[in-house]
């Protein structure tokens, strides 16, 4: 659900890295600014700065972890329970 006004500071951060794999458009709709990319990215940009993180891209708020889930991986795990 897109947000009903532009979010801003910890709020956009949190919105943008749940969305960012979805790409730069979904995650400014969903952000609530609409189709407004250059806003977007200046308002994400500053609220990043303000909690001491670097950001260029919406890219780079994609974790490790998010990716690995993404792509699949393993599990490790005992065959069975007795064998813990």
């Amino acid at each position: 659900m897109s947000a009903s006004q532009p979010l801003k500071g910890t709020e956009l951060i949190d919105c943008a890295k749940a969305n960012a794999k979805q790409g730069i458009e979904a995650a400014t709709e969903l952000c609530g600014y609409g189709s407004d990319f250059n806003t977007f990215k200046q308002e994400l940009k500053r609220a990043c700065q303000d909690i001491g993180v670097q950001v260029n891209e919406l890219s780079d708020l994609i974790t490790d972890q998010q990716t690995v889930q993404r792509m699949g991986g393993i599990e490790v795990a005992p065959d069975t329970p007795s064998q813990l």
